[in-house]
């Protein structure tokens, strides 16, 4: 018998090469009503919280939802780029050829989102994933680089995503500049036990299951040992599908779990 046919799922839920489902806790409600309000305002927004919690996921999942022919997404992880790079990233991601010189890359960049806003009618939404890697000077060039019309027009809405510590980057007197431009902000915090239950039940019934996979208590256990942490709660529970099929049992039990747990910790 396949694991996943022991707990009735069409697949496992829990991995990432599986079909996404996406579970709308409060806190992906949240990161959605705040990026909803900056395609309204533009210019720029942060979104920050701790490995794990769904950033990415969170913003992939919400731009899914955007149209394509109102709304042009670029996403740009920029965790080892240099200024140059990030600049030739950017014009490569708006159809342009990049150029060699950080200027002439600006002055295309600048060009191609006025096309875009003016001509087109379409809003560039540009996105910075793991954002606390950028260099200094990037950040110092983004204010610069997004300034429309003697700083009187936004064309498009920026997306800072990392870890928190990128909020101490932007607390630095030579940030100031873009901290002032950012029109929205949003920390994800860990879920609660509830939350974090419901986001269980939600991965397993978005995989079709019609019975109890995990007992209350093994649900109590998942909870409390991941901190709410989305990451590691399906990290528990993808292992814990694996060890409940090899020892035989159709409901998961804390006792499982904390088997599990101490495998995970290894």
């Amino acid at each position: 018998m396949n694991y996943t046919s022991r707990y009735n799922l069409d697949f496992n839920p829990f991995i990432k090469n599986s079909k996404e489902i996406l579970v709308e806790t409060p806190e992906y409600k949240e990161i959605k009503y705040r990026l909803d309000y900056l395609l309204q305002t533009k210019g720029f927004g942060l979104i920050t919280g701790d490995p794990g919690m769904g950033k990415t996921t969170s913003i992939r999942n919400w731009a899914k939802t955007l149209n394509p022919s109102a709304y042009k997404v670029i996403y740009l992880p920029l965790s080892t780029l240099t200024v140059l790079e990030a600049y030739r990233q950017i014009a490569a991601s708006l159809n342009i050829e990049p150029k060699f010189r950080k200027v002439d890359n600006f002055k295309e960049i600048q060009s191609a989102i006025k096309r875009l806003a003016i001509d087109k009618k379409i809003t560039p939404i540009i996105i910075f994933d793991e954002a606390n890697y950028m260099p200094t000077q990037m950040l110092n060039d983004l204010k610069i680089l997004f300034n429309f019309d003697m700083d009187s027009k936004d064309y498009a809405a920026v997306i800072l995503a990392g870890l928190p510590v990128l909020i101490s980057s932007l607390n630095l007197k030579s940030n100031e500049p873009l901290k002032q431009r950012i029109v929205t902000s949003y920390n994800l915090e860990a879920l609660n036990q509830e939350d974090s239950a419901a986001y269980i039940k939600g991965k397993l019934n978005g995989a079709g299951s019609t019975t109890e996979v995990f007992s209350p208590s093994a649900l109590k256990a998942i909870t409390s040992y991941s901190k709410g942490n989305p990451r590691i709660i399906s990290k528990i529970c993808n292992t814990a599908l694996l060890v409940g099929d090899k020892l035989g049992v159709n409901t998961i039990d804390e006792e499982v779990i904390l088997h599990v747990i101490n495998e995970v910790e290894l």
